[in-house]
C-alpha cells in the first residue's frame, strides 16, 4: 500500500496512456509521486509495458516522482488493493487487453462500485479541454464528503465550482383546488418539500464556502432528474465530482443510476469520492 500518491493502472492501450497522462497531470497538481501499476498473470511480461509507461510521465512530467510495479491478478483487484490509501486512482474506461470498451469499462465499474478512496474515471473518447470549472452534484447533506472534495479540488486548479442539486416532484393524489391561493394540504406540502429542498445546497455548503473563500461557487438547484441534468453541465467542465451511492444486494455492491449514467455518457471525467473519508484537506 502506498500512501500520498496517485495510483494508475497501465495496460499498454491508447485509452490507459490518456489515463496516465492525466494521472501524471493529478500527481503534479498534488505535489505527490504517482504509482503506475500493471496487473498481470506474470510479472515478466509487465517490464516493457511499465518502463514505456514510466519514460513517458518522465519526459512530459520530470518533476514527478514515478514508481512503476507489476502486481499479479486481477486489474480491479489490484486497484483497489494498492489504491485504497492513495490520494487519488485513476483510470481509464476503453480497451482492456485487446478488448476494446470491454474489460477496461468492467473494470471502472467494479472500482467505482467498491473504492474507498477518490476515484477518477478518464473516458477513452473525450478530447482534451479546459474551462476552468469544476462540476459538484449533490442530492443531500449526505454528500458532504464529495462536497468538500470538489471545493478542494476547485481550489487546486484554480477553477470556479459549479454545484447542481437536482430533484424531482413526487407524485400528489390530485385534490379539489382552493379557494385560497397555496393553502391546500397538497399545496402546502409542495411548498415544504420545495423549500427543503432548496436548502440543501445552501447547508451543505455554507462552512465549505468559509473554509475555502478564494474558490468562486455557483448553485443552481433544478427540478429534473439529476443524471440528465448533471450529464448535461459535463459539457462545460472540467471534471465531475460525485458521490458514491451504492446499494448491497445478494448479487453484490451496485452503483445509483446517476454514477452509471456519468461513466457510460459523461463529457468530462468523473471524480467518484466514497464517503466516510477526510475529503477536504488541502492537498
Amino acid at each position: 500500500m502506498t500512501t500520498g500518491c496517485v495510483t494508475v493502472g497501465v495496460d499498454g492501450s491508447l485509452a490507459a496512456t490518456w489515463a496516465l497522462d492525466r494521472a501524471a497531470e493529478e500527481a503534479e497538481r498534488r505535489g505527490t509521486a504517482l504509482r503506475i501499476l500493471y496487473a498481470v498473470p506474470d510479472r515478466d511480461e509487465a517490464g516493457p509495458i511499465l518502463a514505456s509507461a514510466a519514460a513517458r510521465v518522465r519526459a512530459r512530467r520530470p518533476g514527478v516522482p514515478v514508481v512503476a510495479s507489476a502486481v499479479e491478478g486481477g486489474a480491479a483487484h489490484a486497484l483497489l488493493r494498492e489504491g485504497q490509501d492513495a490520494d487519488l486512482t485513476v483510470v481509464g474506461t476503453r480497451g482492456f487487453g485487446g478488448l476494446t470498451g470491454r474489460l477496461f469499462g468492467s473494470v471502472s465499474l467494479r472500482l467505482a462500485a467498491r473504492t474507498r478512496s477518490p476515484l477518477l474515471v478518464v473516458r477513452g473518447d473525450q478530447p482534451s479541454r479546459e474551462f476552468g470549472t469544476v462540476l459538484l452534484g449533490i442530492e443531500s447533506d449526505a454528500d458532504a464528503d464529495a462536497a468538500a472534495y470538489a471545493f478542494a479540488e476547485a481550489e487546486r486548479r484554480g477553477a470556479r465550482l459549479n454545484v447542481l442539486h437536482a430533484w424531482t416532484r413526487r407524485h400528489v393524489t390530485p385534490e379539489l383546488p382552493s379557494l385560497v391561493p397555496a393553502t391546500s394540504p397538497g399545496q402546502q406540502e409542495d411548498a415544504r418539500r420545495t423549500w427543503s429542498e432548496e436548502a440543501v445546497p445552501r447547508f451543505t455548503l455554507a462552512e465549505l464556502e468559509e473554509r475555502y473563500p478564494q474558490v468562486g461557487v455557483e448553485t443552481r438547484t433544478v427540478r429534473t432528474g439529476p443524471a440528465q441534468a448533471l450529464l448535461e453541465a459535463t459539457c462545460e467542465a472540467d471534471v465531475v465530482v460525485i458521490a458514491a451511492h451504492r446499494s448491497p444486494d445478494r448479487h453484490g455492491v451496485h452503483l445509483g443510476p446517476v454514477t452509471h449514467t456519468l461513466l457510460h455518457h459523461s463529457h468530462c471525467p468523473v471524480l467518484i469520492v466514497p464517503a466516510g473519508r477526510n475529503n477536504g484537506q488541502r492537498a
